[in-house]
């Protein structure tokens, strides 16, 4: 109960309209629970937290105990295999054993891309000496984002090519990681087609064994302080 407390206290300083009814959801929830239980949330100790995993595109949280049954069937990002602005392979094994953060942008992306980069760029500074820690950044029109192209935009950004990972490859590949791995669709708890452009703002953060534990809107400072906060809890997980 706790650690739902501490969540949607979370949730409610970042939610937009693209994520409400998982708050009302989840609001709902709390004010039943207050009812049988009138510990004042400052009064929690909050050294046990833990992030909760996702396992469907609705974005429902849940947190499963090792000793849970669901435990071994927790969602994972399958095995995918791209190629970065330096023209390596960056494939699952490059994140094996690693937490990252996940995004979908493009060059050309003259909208919600920039600020997402620039904030993208605040967290790989926060983040510049520990190697335990990887950027992927996805982009949705692989067609024109070629690896110079990556290559020529990670300069203008300043993208460190051993932590940040800009990414381009087959189409379909990338959609189809995006919207039913990632749950990455425009359209809360909707897979889509494949065939739709996608533009989300989302930041995605996954644990070392490459399960979902958290999402976030990448054009908003407070969810980057969110962000640095949920890997901190992230990496004092056994």
């Amino acid at each position: 109960m706790t650690n739902i407390k501490l969540y949607i206290s979370r949730l409610i300083l970042s939610c937009t309209s693209r994520c409400m009814f998982v708050f009302i959801l989840l609001f709902s929830f709390l004010v039943l629970s207050c009812t049988t239980n009138n510990q004042p949330l400052e009064a929690n100790n909050t050294a046990n937290e833990t992030l909760p995993y996702f396992n469907t595109p609705d974005w429902t949280p849940e947190w499963i105990e090792k000793k849970d049954s669901q435990y071994q069937k927790i969602h994972q990002i399958p095995a995918f295999n791209f190629k970065d602005q330096e023209g390596n392979t960056v494939s699952n094994k490059t994140v094996n054993g690693k937490i990252y953060i996940a995004n979908f942008f493009f060059t050309s992306c003259r909208g919600i891309c920039p600020k997402m980069t620039s904030n993208m760029y605040l967290l790989q500074e926060a983040f510049r000496l520990d190697t335990t820690i990887l950027f992927l950044s996805h982009s949705v029109t692989p067609d024109t984002d070629s690896v110079a192209v990556l290559k020529k935009y990670a300069i203008e950004n300043k993208v460190n090519s051993k932590q940040w990972h800009l990414l381009t490859g087959p189409k379909m590949g990338i959609y189809d990681l995006a919207k039913k791995q990632y749950f990455a669709g425009d359209t809360i708890g909707y897979y889509q087609t494949g065939n739709e452009f996608l533009h989300t703002e989302n930041f995605i953060l996954v644990d070392q064994k490459q399960r979902i534990r958290g999402v976030y809107n990448g054009t908003l400072l407070i969810e980057i302080e969110r962000i640095k906060e949920d890997i901190a809890i992230l990496k004092k997980e056994d």
